[in-house]
């Protein structure tokens, strides 16, 4: 009997790896260009490969936001709930794991029994109990594909929560940077502009200059005052923003002053190929493919029967001290079959259910992969025109310059009206604006440009 019961077994654990129904998973296919269209007359700076050699704001070589962007990973609450996602995910892999091990049971129970006039009569009883559902036809297998796929969509979404939080932080803080040298050229004006309100009034005074250049310089100097007491406000937003993305109130969070970086670096962007394994938001797409593909065969596993192992050993007796006895023991195991013969069409609705959903994560994924590559050329784009400006605009800002001391001087003079100094001034103060802005934009562009190259992260981060 045992022999037998034994074979039993042994043919029922051979058929687990008999297969596994559905689709096996092949990546969806997709033909990226060998270039990128605007990279053509476009050269990025040194260093090149600074993506490669540690964390990717390192390339800006800036202390204070190295120090700010090191906090993100434990401190910015959207970066912690991905991470909490992928514990859960995890989780859900260890339940599927766990469907392949048969499940053990352990009762006991004892009844008291009054039948009319007979004496009571008490039964004690002690069972254990086994249930093995056996994988015959890949359900099991396939669910935990889907899951582990799922999870390493999970990591992924992790990795993309952590980027473009780190993207965030690096954007605002060269915005505040920008704010921060937006007011040492407005306190520049203001002393310049103090200067010449001096000027214009000793002039007055000996009688070679109108009062109403007195006024306009005046008008001039009280228009400078109130856009340098008007700086500070976005610099205080931007610095609020920052406190959030670490998880801190901005009650309790500052920057100190400090001028912006002149340089703008960048990284080369490869091959458009590559991104399929550089973008974590890519790299998540294609992962729920796979668990969407996996749920496939789960659904089509349904159309075939379970097969069960179950086993009992039973002990029941009037006494608990002599309950376990061979006389009181009761044993049984076999195996048990079950197929739905008829769900009105349940089972192939949820096929189609399954093969809809694995199309649509096919179309997202393209789609995922269409607009990473539609954000490096924009960035491209916007780099190389940016760069371009940039160098003209350092040109205007020297002209600028150069066209009011002259000006002034001709003011002095006597050769020129005070209202061509005001027109210099102006001149000069949108030009330094404008140049400043223009830095400003290469370098949050050049942040975007990282963030849509992923940011040093590859799929092979993926456990």
């Amino acid at each position: 009997m045992m022999r037998s019961v034994t074979a039993g077994v042994a043919v029922l654990v051979a058929l687990v790896s008999a297969c596994s129904v559905g689709p096996n998973y092949r990546r969806p296919k997709f033909d990226a260009s060998p270039t990128y269209k605007e990279e053509a007359g476009w050269k990025p700076s040194a260093p090149a490969d600074a993506l490669n050699r540690g964390p990717w704001w390192e390339i800006f070589q800036d202390e204070v936001l190295s120090g700010l962007e090191a906090k993100i990973e434990i401190s910015n609450e959207n970066v912690k709930a991905a991470a909490a996602a992928v514990e859960e995910a995890h989780a859900l892999v260890r339940q599927s794991e766990s469907a392949f091990w048969p499940s053990v049971s352990v009762g006991a129970n004892r009844v008291r029994t009054v039948t009319g006039p007979l004496p009571p009569h008490t039964l004690d009883s002690l069972n254990l109990t086994g249930v093995w559902n056996i994988d015959v036809w890949g359900q099991f297998r396939r669910s935990l594909e889907s899951n582990r796929a799922s999870e390493q969509s999970s990591q992924a979404a992790l990795a993309a929560a952590r980027l473009a939080a780190q993207a965030e932080l690096a954007t605002d803080y060269f915005e505040l940077r920008a704010q921060d040298q937006l007011q040492n050229i407005l306190d520049d004006i203001v002393k310049a502009e103090e200067l010449s309100l001096k000027i214009t009034e000793n002039r007055y005074k000996v009688g070679v200059a109108a009062k109403a250049d007195v006024v306009s310089a005046q008008t001039q100097l009280l228009s400078s005052q109130a856009q340098q007491v008007n700086a500070p406000l976005q610099r205080a937003v931007l610095e609020h923003a920052i406190a959030v993305l670490l998880g801190q109130q901005p009650a309790n969070f500052s920057i100190a002053r400090a001028p912006l970086r002149t340089d703008v670096p960048t990284v080369p962007p490869g091959l458009p190929s590559t991104l399929l394994e550089r973008r974590p938001d890519v790299a998540e797409a294609e992962r729920k493919v796979a668990a969407a593909n996996a749920q496939i065969g789960v659904a089509i596993s349904a159309f075939f029967p379970s097969l069960t192992l179950n086993g009992s050993d039973d002990y029941q007796g009037d006494t608990i001290s002599r309950l376990i006895r061979t006389a009181n023991r009761v044993w049984a195991i076999g195996p048990s079959v079950a197929l739905s013969v008829f769900d009105a069409g349940l089972r192939r609705a949820e096929v189609a259910q399954a093969r809809a959903a694995y199309e649509q994560s096919v179309d997202d994924y393209r789609q995922t992969v269409l607009s990473s590559l539609e954000q490096v050329e924009d960035e491209i784009v916007t780099l190389r025109v940016l760069e371009q400006q940039g160098a003209i605009e350092d040109d205007a800002v020297k002209a600028a310059r150069e066209a009011e001391a002259l000006t002034l001087n001709q003011y002095k003079a006597g050769t020129v009206p005070y209202s061509s100094v005001i027109t210099a001034q102006t001149t000069r103060l949108d030009s330094e604006e404008t140049a400043l802005n223009v830095l400003s934009s290469r370098l949050q562009a050049s942040v975007a440009m990282i963030q849509a190259l992923g940011g040093g992260w590859t799929a092979t981060s993926l456990q």
